[in-house]
């Protein structure tokens, strides 16, 4: 490999010097190439290292990474995680990756996976630096993820399997370039890291036949905690089943447990939850209770096979009348919408009266051709009466999302704030469901 290594670091214009051997063994100078420990002090002290050894105890007392969360509804917070939490959820990963493949784990057919997701978050960092490892499959990264470029990489390289978000989906499903690329070796992929519709899931299945499965997950559980088995064909929408040991509870607002089928907030106890929350022990305490119950903040129904099914964020539904309105319900019916490329909703205060507001960017082609009226008209018969978009449609460039794929729904009650605001002054704040 070290040949490789060198043509690609000339290529890079990256110094010969800054380039070392690494492994658990000393390695010999090959080609100038010197090992990593002859950087410690003397030849002597270079060969009496070791890595320190943690015992178990240690493994989940220790911080192995401080990833912060997406902040989408608030402040983001560090997240300590141990290095049994990364251990433990990339070994819960890998069996549930293969659990109902056609073929024995050992004689799995080599694998190719395309690195773009950022590796400060918790999604990249699973997969592209500890699963990888683990599984010895090369990953070809990418330093900026620009679409054409990463369309061409899948077919430049023959990629067979990819770890993506909803966005990625929307931008294969809507943009003219996907046409132009030879998408052929991907066999599988996995979503996660937002909300992603039944509906745009299984029209990229058919699209580009292949197969794709989602995942929950968030920076508290070390990366994942559900998944659809891998080998299994779903079109239902699914979040997938439990990780090995791994519990969850669907629980009201009342702490109560609800019935199946019924919407309830997730908490999560396992050996990935994180230990805590760096330097912030009121939102530890809030967090996770003395059982080891991590409040999710998310909302989901569960059915009898274990099949979980994400209803949106708590903090994110929108109070109609008394009722609730999940936003990513309302997105998914958007994007379904021949004209709209991307779309956001979030609610609006009118009047005293919270609303379904839609953000959304039109298809270049159909730039000038549809109204936002047109788009709120469309959506009337597509959803019940009070999910309707009583707070508008706007137009707009970009829907402001993390680089993992979330909708920075923070921003977004900003601009409806801001929006709000504006309307008052104008005096067009007398909307009626």
């Amino acid at each position: 490999m070290l040949p490789l290594i060198l043509e690609a670091a000339s290529k890079a214009g990256l110094s010969r010097d800054k380039i070392f051997q690494f492994s658990d063994e000393r390695n010999p100078t090959v080609q100038g190439i010197p090992d990593w420990q002859d950087m410690i002090g003397s030849p002597q002290q270079g060969d009496a290292w070791q890595w320190p050894r943690l015992s178990a105890r240690e493994a989940t007392t220790t911080v192995a990474t401080i990833n912060y969360s997406s902040g989408t509804t608030g402040l983001p917070k560090g997240v300590c995680v141990s290095h049994y939490n990364l251990v433990a959820n990339v070994e819960q990963t890998i069996v549930m990756r293969y659990a109902k493949k056609p073929y024995p784990f050992e004689k799995r057919p080599k694998e190719r996976w395309v690195g773009f997701l950022p590796l400060y978050h918790a999604y990249g960092q699973l997969y592209t630096i500890l699963m990888a490892i683990k599984l010895h499959v090369p990953v070809y990264i990418i330093a900026e993820f620009r679409y054409e470029e990463f369309l061409a990489v899948i077919g430049r390289y023959k990629i067979t399997s990819l770890q993506i978000a909803p966005p990625i989906l929307v931008m294969l499903s809507k943009r003219p370039e996907t046409s132009r690329y030879d998408l052929s070796s991907v066999r599988d992929v996995l979503c996660g890291a937002a909300p992603l519709s039944r509906e745009l899931q299984n029209e990229c299945q058919r699209r580009f036949d292949i197969q794709i499965n989602q995942g929950w997950g968030m920076t508290e559980v070390t990366c994942g905690a559900l998944h659809v088995p891998g080998g299994v064909k779903d079109d239902t929408g699914s979040v997938g089943q439990l990780d090995p040991n791994c519990e969850c509870k669907l629980v009201d607002d009342d702490g109560n447990e609800v019935d199946m089928g019924k919407p309830g907030e997730m908490y999560v106890r396992g050996p990935n939850v994180c230990m805590r929350y760096w330097r912030n022990e009121a939102a530890t305490r809030e967090s996770i209770d003395d059982q080891g119950w991590l409040k999710t903040g998310d909302v989901a129904i569960c059915n009898e096979e274990g099949y979980f099914w994400i209803v949106d964020r708590k903090k994110e539904l929108i109070k109609v009348n008394a009722l609730q309105v999940a936003p990513a319900e309302l997105e998914a019916a958007l994007l379904e919408n021949e004209h709209v490329a991307d779309a956001a909703v979030v609610g609006i205060t009118l009047n005293g009266n919270e609303w379904p507001r839609a953000y959304v960017v039109v298809q270049e082609a159909s730039r000038g051709k549809v109204t936002p009226q047109a788009i709120a008209e469309w959506l009337v018969p597509r959803v019940a009466k009070h999910k309707r978009l009583v707070g508008g449609v706007v137009f707009v460039d970009e829907v402001p999302k993390l680089a993992s794929g979330k909708i920075q729904r923070k921003t977004m009650r900003e601009w409806a704030k801001r929006d709000a605001a504006e309307m008052e002054k104008q005096g067009s704040t007398k909307s009626r469901l």
